[in-house]
């Protein structure tokens, strides 16, 4: 136990005990608290660096996925969407003030129609858009035969 040595208002030595036992607990707690954090941070930086483009040690080349070099992004921006469709980007802009999804569907059937067999899509989208308009486009990626949606958020598109 840790004591402390005071002197009180007659001007005798007074000793008093510390209990630090809660002290102990709440340091233990933390330390635990840490551990596990840390442990969580490394898996997930373990899984953002594996990749399947990634260098294989192997002399064999591998071929990619199909379609892997046709990027398929939709932009959420302030005044529309913006579709890229590898090097194209068409730009869909809001009709009164609403995000025109229609539009957005037939042009995603075309990049379908074009390329039959791509499945997957990005969303991207900025911190300022309202949430139900990033479900408009990944709703639009879905109907259109673009069932793996993965989103990003960035600040400048």
């Amino acid at each position: 136990m840790a004591s402390v040595e005071e002197f009180g208002s007659s001007g005798r030595k007074q000793v008093v005990e510390l209990n630090l036992v809660p002290f102990i607990d709440l340091m233990s707690v933390c330390i635990i608290f840490l551990l596990i954090t840390a442990v969580w941070t490394q898996v997930s930086m373990v899984q953002l660096g594996s990749s399947i483009y990634s260098k294989k040690t192997s002399e064999e080349p591998v071929p990619p996925p199909p379609f892997s070099e046709v990027v398929l992004r939709v932009d959420v921006l302030p005044e529309g969407f913006r579709l890229v469709v590898g090097s194209e980007r068409f730009l869909i802009p809001t009709l009164n003030g609403k995000y025109d999804k229609d539009t957005l569907i037939s042009k995603l059937k075309e990049v379908k129609q074009k390329y039959p067999e791509k499945v997957d899509g990005v969303t991207s989208v900025r911190d300022e858009i309202m949430y139900k308009n990033l479900v408009s486009a990944m709703d639009a990626l879905t109907l259109a035969g673009f069932p793996q949606v993965s989103i990003t958020a960035t600040g400048v598109m």
